[in-house]
């Protein structure tokens, strides 16, 4: 087994595990499984962001590529990890499936679902997210988070990084995140 296959392994499950201890009823929901599933997941994280972000319908048609990972379970005690899955959409369309992945140690205790939504901006940070066999944030690309208030508006005419990102919690967009070594790889549905 290779050490990138190794490492998915351990993560997912370190992240089972977690969500024993936590609940049954986050495998369910953070698990979506087949590609049906997991538009259907994407469709209400697109929905949800439509409504919370004024703009966001517009700037997401703008896009090159939106990569959308519904209610990734993030859970720690002590030691935490993130799993998520989610749909590729080009020209409103899934083109591929991914999971995401992360881990993390330091105090942290409890668990949170959050939709996280990867927007390519520029068609070569796409081309490249695409050819990569294990794409890592920070690593094989700089994902540059945009926060915007309660309410708030995106504007496009200011963004110009070839990848942003957005955190979007159960009360809006999340502050002080990270995607830092997120680890996104490509799921066969």
């Amino acid at each position: 087994m290779t050490s990138t296959a190794l490492f998915k392994h351990r993560i997912t499950v370190f992240v089972f595990a977690l969500l024993m201890l936590v609940g049954p009823g986050y495998i369910s929901a953070s698990h979506a499984g087949t590609a049906e599933e997991i538009d259907a997941s994407v469709n209400a994280a697109l929905a949800r962001f439509g409504e919370q972000v004024q703009g966001a319908d517009d700037f997401l048609r703008s896009a090159e590529g939106v990569l959308i990972f519904p209610g990734v379970l993030q859970a720690g005690i002590g030691v935490g990890g993130e799993y998520g899955e989610g749909a590729l959409r080009i020209h409103g369309k899934s083109v591929d499936y991914y999971n995401i992945a992360s881990a993390s140690v330091g105090f942290q205790l409890g668990a949170q679902k959050k939709d996280v939504i990867l927007v390519f901006m520029q068609d070569q940070a796409l081309k490249d997210f695409r050819a990569s066999s294990g794409w890592k944030a920070g690593v094989d690309g700089s994902v540059v988070l945009i926060k915007v208030g309660a309410g708030g508006s995106i504007d496009t005419a200011t963004i110009r990084d070839p990848i942003v990102g957005f955190v979007v919690g159960q009360k809006g967009l999340m502050y002080n995140l990270s995607l830092e070594g997120s680890k996104v790889s490509r799921l066969d549905r």
